[in-house]
């Protein structure tokens, strides 16, 4: 199988599970404060300090959580609960996660406004400027797109936030570990990132939360700073840290060679006859092509790559399964019967020129057998 589908989940990097291992006989709870208890704590705290150098935050601003779905829940529902009432803004094309937080917070009597993209997905600083009320507590707008790789002006976005007073939230998940991500650069005052997107184990992710932000936690307890109760596992967040660290120093060599392996795939993809390109030309992540094939049957395609030996998608792998179309494509233009006839081709550290042009062969056939 030619695996392509790194936007899911990444494979464990060999490295993060060996340094893993070096710690997993550290049982005891962090919060304890026996020998056992203090060992634990140490490797926690030092993953978290880590995990702050890297990113340019405090560690006492690192929130650790189980994944970049509770991080985006948190950051929304903390800060909007903790104000009591209010008005938020994101867009149309955000995560499901997000999406459904926003969902909660409309039954719980605040106001949402979703920015529409353009047809590339792009949304503007413009539209947020002009969306905000006097009652805006909240931005929130991803770094990158999950299923068109489109990369969003999130440093802009969030000084117009922060010139109306309200706070500025981004999920990076799809960001961190692919571009360069500084949260002394970017200016968000909440970021959600999530380990399995950068070769690290699932089970666990942060919301970096900027001292000062006032934040209600939607599990009570002490740990985390009283933001996320429940007892960390450090050996995951271990896990994290190292995970983190390695995507960041193969950044600079690994973007430019997943930037020439997409241009490769993406001039393959688009020589078949119908086959157009979702997300925008050039501002998108190195690693993600996302196309619709014109004329031909969704599901058919799907599972002729997978016959053939390719590990594709047809969008977000939370919405796997899903008989709806894509609410990203469809916010783009696409119709349903479009959208559902789309794919995305996502790429990762261990792709090679082989698998690009093997995947290429695969999905010209799956286009052969899905218009037939």
């Amino acid at each position: 199988m030619v695996y392509l589908d790194y936007a899911a989940t990444t494979p464990l990097d060999p490295e993060v599970r060996e340094a893993m291992r070096q710690v997993e006989g550290v049982y005891g709870n962090p919060s304890s404060i026996h020998r056992f208890g203090q060992e634990a704590r140490r490797v926690l705290e030092g993953a978290r300090e880590r995990v702050a150098a890297l990113l340019g935050v405090r560690p006492r601003e690192v929130v650790f959580t189980a994944s970049g779905s509770e991080a985006d829940a948190l950051a929304l529902l903390g800060v909007a609960l903790a104000r009591g009432k209010g008005h938020v803004v994101s867009t149309e094309v955000e995560h499901s996660a997000l999406l459904g937080t926003l969902r909660l917070l409309e039954r719980l009597g605040f106001a949402v406004t979703r920015l529409r993209p353009d047809r590339h997905g792009l949304v503007y600083p413009e539209q947020v400027r002009e969306a905000l009320r006097p009652d805006t507590l909240l931005v929130s707008v991803m770094t990158a797109n999950n299923e068109l790789g489109t990369l969003y002006p999130v440093r802009e976005m969030a000084e117009v936030a922060h010139a109306h007073g309200a706070l500025f939230h981004t999920d990076a998940v799809q960001a961190i570990g692919q571009v360069p991500f500084r949260l002394d650069e970017v200016g968000a005052d909440l970021v959600s990132l999530s380990a399995h997107k950068f070769y690290g184990p699932k089970g666990v992710g942060a919301l970096i939360v900027r001292q000062g932000v006032e934040l209600f936690p939607l599990v009570p307890g002490k740990q985390e700073g009283g933001r996320r109760g429940g007892t960390q596992s450090p050996v995951l967040a271990h896990g994290l840290a190292v995970a983190l660290e390695k995507a960041l120093r193969l950044l600079p060599e690994e973007a430019p060679r997943l930037l020439a392996l997409r241009r490769r795939l993406e001039e393959g993809l688009l020589a078949v006859d119908g086959v157009e390109l979702n997300g925008h030309p050039t501002r998108r992540l190195p690693k993600l092509v996302n196309v619709t094939v014109k004329g031909a049957d969704g599901e058919a395609l799907l599972l002729a790559m997978d016959l053939l030996g390719v590990a594709v998608s047809s969008g977000s792998a939370c919405s796997a399964g899903s008989l709806e179309p894509s609410h990203v494509l469809l916010a783009i233009g696409r119709t349903p019967l479009e959208a559902r006839a789309s794919l995305r081709f996502s790429l990762g550290r261990f792709t090679t020129e082989e698998e690009v042009d093997r995947a290429l062969e695969a999905f010209r056939e799956a286009v052969r057998r899905a218009r037939a």
